[in-house]
């Protein structure tokens, strides 16, 4: 049984509203350092050979997916093709779907919050030659990756505002994904900023940082596939 079934549209307007504005911050904020920098900060080589690219393929790929999938269940436009397992709502508590819309928007201030941080060193992807400053100040005091924190509050809450298991699934994906892309950036500001990298990592955690004024020793990189070490570089 759905609770409080007179909310579902508002829930199902505010999603639609929600991808529309990410989409119009991303549009905007491309223009604006093409135009001030003459840099084109959308850096996705999806259609190259290596490991690199093919988490970019991967996280292009499950972005997309979770996108259409968003529209397909907010705009009513059938889901029947899914499973019962995948497509039914399984989670229909109001008290969750407000918890998930708290999660989107707590995402979006993260994710403006960025974005005000970054400046003109906004990418999306890696940027070989144009990688921009390294910023450490704002919220960048307090994650390396406030960006990606946006990204798994987004879908995270998303998940819970639409109940469907096909949610979680892209969630939990998407998640990896991100990671893995995580750890290819981590390598490559190392190799650019060196030691002030390094000091970055030692104070700031990889997702948020626990503890405040922390002293880690940065352990090196290997090429190749990342892996994953203590939460520093």
């Amino acid at each position: 049984m759905r609770s409080a079934p007179t909310l579902s549209p508002l829930f199902d307007y505010l999603q639609v509203a929600c991808l529309a504005l990410f989409l119009l911050i991303v549009l905007e904020r491309t223009l604006s350092i093409r135009l001030k920098s003459k840099v084109n900060p959308i850096r996705l080589k999806i259609g190259r050979n290596g490991v690199r690219h093919s988490i970019v393929f991967l996280l292009f790929l499950g972005v997309n997916l979770w996108a259409a999938t968003v529209l397909i269940y907010t705009l009513h436009l059938g889901h029947g093709f899914l499973p019962p397992l995948l497509g039914e709502p399984r989670v229909s508590s109001l008290g969750l779907k407000l918890f998930g819309l708290a999660l989107v928007l707590f995402g979006f201030a993260i994710f403006i919050l960025s974005l005000a941080s970054l400046g003109n060193s906004w990418r999306l992807g890696i940027d070989e030659n144009n990688p921009g400053e390294l910023v450490t100040s704002g919220i960048y005091s307090l994650s390396r990756n406030p960006i990606y924190v946006f990204f798994d509050l987004y879908f995270l809450g998303t998940f819970l505002l639409n109940g469907a298991l096909i949610f979680a699934l892209l969630t939990l994906f998407i998640g990896l994904i991100l990671h893995l892309q995580i750890l290819q950036e981590e390598q490559f500001l190392l190799r650019v900023f060196g030691q002030a990298y390094r000091a970055y990592c030692a104070r700031t955690g990889r997702y948020i940082t626990w503890q405040l004024g922390r002293s880690e020793k940065l352990a090196p990189q290997p090429s190749g596939l990342p892996t994953d070490p203590p939460d520093h570089c």
